[in-house]
């Protein structure tokens, strides 16, 4: 798959959260996540606020109104390799 291809499927189609992680199901049905710790208005957030979520940027992030943080797949999975370095 080139760059270009991945890019286009990663667009956002859920969120969801466990104690330690945030997690977006894709359009194309994988998942992908990342630490609560690398995101600390998420991390403080209550599961309300966390629950508060719009796409934005047709499906590619997604916004939290309440504690203003916005988060791309492509940035969570950025992150990701970057950790791993």
């Amino acid at each position: 798959m080139d760059t270009a291809t991945l890019l286009r499927s990663l667009k956002v189609n859920s969120v969801w959260f466990d104690t330690e992680k945030v997690y977006f199901d894709l359009t194309d049905g994988r998942t992908i996540g990342s630490p609560l710790s690398w995101f600390p208005r998420l991390k403080k957030a209550s599961d309300s606020q966390r629950q508060n979520w719009r796409l934005i940027a047709g499906g590619y992030g997604v916004h939290w109104e309440e504690i203003d943080e916005d988060l791309s797949a492509e940035g969570m999975l950025l992150y990701n390799l970057q950790s791993q370095s």
